[in-house]
This record gives C-alpha cells, sequence and structure tokens, in this order.
C-alpha cells in the first residue's frame, strides 16, 4: 500500500483521541491496532501484527539500550531523592536567600543539580519557594514563571546525563532509519540543539525577567492562597510521598552521584568517538555510540552511587525499594516510546514515507518546512500538554518532510523538539504547569493564561526565526 492516504490514519487517529482524553497512550494502542488491520486487511490478523511490531521494536538493539538507561535513570534518581539529596541541596541554597532577586537566582542555581527529571526539582524546591515568596511577598506567578522556564525550556538544551537525550536521540534514530542518511541521531540531535528556537528564546526571557528590577506585586496580581491540603491530591498525582519529608537532608547525596554522571557521560562519548576516529571533540561525539555510552555512564554512575550510599549509613532496603520505585515511575515514558515506534513500523508499512513525499512533500517549500512544523506542533502540543507526545507523533512527520522537500533536517528537528518544548511550557495539561500551580497556591488556569501571554511572544518570534533559517540554510 505505498502512496496512499491511508498511512494517515493512524495518526490522525493518535492525534484525535490524544486532544480528546488529554492522553496519547491510548490513542497510540489504538491507532498501531487499525494501522495493523488496515496493513493485514483482516481482525485477526492485524491484531497480531500490532503485537508483531511491539516485539521488533523491543528485539532492536538501539531500542533495548534505550529502554534500559531510562529505567536505571529513574532509579538512580530515585535513590538520590530518598537518601535525601535533592533535598539537601535545596535546603542549604534556600537559607541563603534574602531578596526577589536570590530567589529567582537561586532558581537557576538548582538546576544543574536537579536537571535530570524535572518533576524532582520542581516538586523538591517547590515548598521552599513557596515560603519564600510568602515571607518577601513576591509575585507567585512570576517566580512559578521563572521556576517552569529554567525547567523546560533548558531540560531540551542540554546534550548529556539526562533521560531526554535518551528519549530524543531515540526519536530522532526512529525518524531517519531507512531513509539512508550519511548522519548519527546523536549527531543530528545535537546540531537541532542549536536551532531549537523557542526553549532559547523563552531561556533569555527567563534571565532578563530574573535580573529586570520590577515594584513587587505579590498578591496585588490577584493571586490567592489556598489550604496547602486541598491541594494535597495533585502532590501524590506528580509522585510525592509523604515519607520525603521524614527524609535527612544531605546535599552531597545529589552532588556527587551528578558529577559522576556528568563526568563518565562526556569522558566515554569522548573515548568512543575517538575509537571510532574522530580527531576533534565535537567529532567524538557525534560518531560515538551515544545510546551505549549512555547507558554505560548511568550504570557506573548508578554502582558508585550505591556503594557510596552504604557507606554513609543509608539502608539497603530502602535504597533498594527506591531504586524500583523510580525505575517504575519511567515506565509511562518507556511505554510511550515502544508504542511510538510500534506506530511508526505500521505507518511505514502503509507507505506514510512514499506519500508524505508525494503529496506535502510536491507543493511545501523547503524555506516553510521547518515553521509549519513548529506552528502545527505547537498547537497540537497545547491541546496535549506534553512534550514527549509531541515529539513522538511529530518526529517522523518532520523528517520525512524534510527529506521530501530538501529543508534542512537539524533545522526540522529542532523545530519538533521546539513545538513539545511550547506545548510543556504553556499548556494548562502540562506537567510542569499543574506541579507549580498546585505548590505555589495559584489558579491553574489564572497561572496557564499568564504564561500563554509571555509564551506567545517566544512562539511567534521562533516562527519567524524558522522562515528566516529556512530561506538562509534552503
Amino acid at each position: 500500500m505505498n502512496q496512499t492516504w491511508l498511512s494517515l490514519i493512524p495518526f490522525i487517529i493518535v492525534i484525535g483521541m490524544s486532544i480528546w482524553l488529554k492522553n496519547i497512550l491510548p490513542g497510540l494502542v489504538v491507532g498501531i491496532l487499525l494501522g495493523s488491520i488496515i496493513v493485514s486487511a483482516d481482525l485477526l490478523t492485524g491484531t497480531e501484527q500490532s503485537v508483531a511490531y511491539i516485539v521488533t521494536t523491543l528485539s532492536d538493539e538501539t531500542n533495548i539500550k534505550i529502554v534500559g538507561f531510562l529505567y536505571l535513570f529513574g532509579g538512580l534518581v530515585g535513590m538520590m531523592n530518598i537518601s535525601g539529596g535533592i533535598k539537601g541541596f535545596s535546603e542549604w541554597a534556600g537559607r541563603r536567600i534574602r531578596s526577589e532577586r536570590g530567589l529567582l537566582v537561586f532558581i537557576w542555581i538548582t538546576l544543574p543539580f536537579t536537571f535530570m527529571m524535572p518533576m524532582f526539582r520542581i516538586m523538591m524546591i517547590g515548598p521552599i519557594i513557596k515560603s519564600l515568596i510568602k515571607k518577601m511577598n513576591l509575585s507567585k506567578q512570576k517566580v512559578g514563571m521563572t521556576l517552569d522556564i529554567s525547567t523546560e525550556s533548558v531540560i531540551v538544551l542540554l546534550p548529556v546525563a539526562t533521560a531526554f537525550v535518551g528519549f530524543m536521540v531515540s526519536l530522532v534514530e526512529g525518524g531517519i532509519s531507512g531513509l539512508n542518511l550519511d548522519m548519527s541521531a546523536y549527531e543530528i540531535f545535537l546540531l537541532s540543539i542549536l536551532f531549537n528556537f523557542y526553549a532559547i528564546i523563552m531561556l533569555l526571557i527567563g534571565i532578563i525577567q530574573t535580573f529586570w528590577r520590577r515594584k513587587k506585586t505579590g498578591e496585588q496580581n490577584g493571586e490567592t492562597h489556598t489550604d496547602l491540603e486541598e491541594k494535597e491530591h495533585e502532590f501524590h498525582r506528580m509522585g510525592i510521598k509523604k515519607e520525603l519529608s521524614l527524609v535527612k537532608a544531605q546535599p552531597w547525596h545529589l552532588i556527587l552521584p551528578v558529577v559522576l554522571l556528568l563526568a563518565f557521560s562526556l569522558f566515554l562519548l569522548w573515548q568512543d568517538g575517538m575509537a571510532q576516529g574522530a580527531n576533534t571533540i565535537f567529532e567524538a561525539f557525534s560518531m560515538a555510540d551515544a545510546t551505549f555510552v549512555m547507558l554505560l555512564a548511568v550504570f557506573i554512575t548508578l554502582v558508585l552511587t550505591f556503594i557510596f550510599y552504604i557507606i554513609r549509613r543509608e539502608k539497603m532496603n530502602e535504597i533498594l525499594y527506591h531504586f524500583y520505585d523510580g525505575g517504575n515511575q519511567m515506565m509511562e515514558a518507556i511505554s510511550l516510546l515502544i508504542l511510538i515506534w510500534a506506530l511508526t513500523l505500521a505507518a511505514e508499512d502503509l507507505g506514510f514515507s512514499e506519500f508524505i513525499g508525494s503529496s506535502l512533500g510536491s507543493f511545501l517549500p523547503a524555506f516553510l518546512t521547518p515553521a509549519a512544523i513548529f506552528v502545527l506542533g505547537s498547537v497540537v502540543g497545547y491541546f496535549i500538554g506534553s512534550s514527549w507526545g509531541t515529539w513522538g507523533l511529530f518526529m517522523p512527520l518532520g523528517i520525512t518532510l524534510a527529506v521530501s522537500t530538501g529543508a534542512s533536517i537539524p533545522l526540522t528537528v529542532g523545530a519538533v523538539f521546539a513545538s513539545g518544548a511550547f506545548g510543556a511550557l504553556t499548556s494548562p495539561l502540562g506537567d510542569t504547569t499543574i506541579t507549580t500551580a498546585s505548590i505555589l497556591d495559584m489558579d491553574l488556569v489564572d497561572y496557564a493564561r499568564y504564561k500563554l501571554k509571555v509564551s506567545a511572544i517566544g512562539g511567534v518570534i521562533a516562527a519567524g526565526l524558522f522562515i528566516a533559517s529556512g530561506i538562509f540554510i534552503s
């Protein structure tokens, strides 16, 4: 079934159900089933084919490396959390804050130590920020916006040692597989960071907001206090455990694992790339087997961190329990990846690449391709509130369209990642928006509207930059 419109049906189903249900996973399952049935032209055979697609994705060596990395990474974060590392660093820094600028600078300072999983960062430093906002009568919305910008806008710009890197590289790998491109997935990912204009613009806005002096607004913005107990269910929904309040604060239980992970990731990327014949550091990073290196780095860090915690007299059974608990919290992301890989296989068997090339690729100008992907992805991302879901939906479309129209692949990939960042930062359904609003006791809708005003400016500028870059690079 080459060059047929039927190849669009799985993606239409996924997008429609994601917007309707506010969750992408059910739509992915239905999309895979329907795509497989269309491929096989039979209900029973199609159901068997859908399972075969999933088994095929799990049989891929690169995919298994990504799955292993994500689970071990989640386990490492769980260990750091229960050992008091995140809590310790947050409290240590929080005691040294004396002004609004100091609070905003504190938010940025905590970034290198908690960038690995954004939700953990927001949940752990959020209560400290809340108490300081109340004490200094600051604007909750402004502080919350800075917290979210420093989380969502930066996490997508980091090249190593994050769960996001593994997920993003795997999506690029899936998008370029079968297209015979003479580039590695990690090389495309590294180049795309330079073209994630939305994240870069929002990062600049956040920094300007931090150092731009304005009169204190505090509760004058219409923000009201609510009882923290009324929103306790939100905390539990986002993964906060009551027992964390009993954890002893120990900053070094965070600092050492983070330093180890960064050091091993960078060193092993360089070593593996040089072994492949690279001459420079950038060539080494682009030529290295990034998926294996990330898995190896997190494994070594995990072992050394476990030994360190035991020496520090942490309870072994407690550490192991929270290792599995942290890993299990990554299962939604792992399931999302597996289903996206399977959906891509089904779409390709329906002739998705050929259809895009013969339809959109025949009339969409190359210089408009990245901007079109960014705008469309941002709209969908706003409605589903998930950066990972948006990336999974639009990465196959973006890369295929770039190849068909002759647009820059790194620029288009950057546009896909930028659209997901817009949705996650701006949508009232986004995890960061919900978590920050809950912890800082803000009305969710009002806070989302406040962020949309600022984000829309960044989005318009980013769209213009994608058009300009498309013209220049083409």
